[in-house]
C-alpha cells in the first residue's frame, strides 16, 4: 500500500475529519471513493473498462481510438 501526503486548507481538512466522524468512516476510505467517483483508475482497469465499451459500441480498435482522442480534445477545450 503506497502513502500519499497532500496538503489542505484547514477548513477542508476540518470538514473531511467531521464528515468521516459522522459516517463512521475513515478519511482514507472518503478520499478513495472521491477518487473512483471522478474517474480515477489503475491502468489495468481502465483498460478493461475501455475494452467493454468498445465491445458494447462494436467499433474496431483504431476507430475507438480515434473517437477518444477527438472526444478528449473537446473535453479539454481549445
Amino acid at each position: 500500500m503506497s502513502r500519499l501526503t497532500i496538503t489542505l486548507s484547514d477548513d477542508l481538512h476540518r470538514a473531511l475529519k467531521e464528515t468521516a466522524a459522522r459516517q463512521g468512516r475513515s478519511i482514507t476510505s472518503i478520499i478513495e471513493e472521491s477518487l473512483r467517483l471522478r474517474g480515477i483508475k489503475d491502468q489495468a482497469s481502465a483498460r478493461a473498462l475501455v475494452e467493454r465499451a468498445r465491445e458494447h459500441a462494436r467499433l474496431e480498435e483504431e476507430e475507438a481510438l480515434k473517437l477518444a482522442v477527438e472526444e478528449t480534445r473537446a473535453d479539454r477545450g481549445p
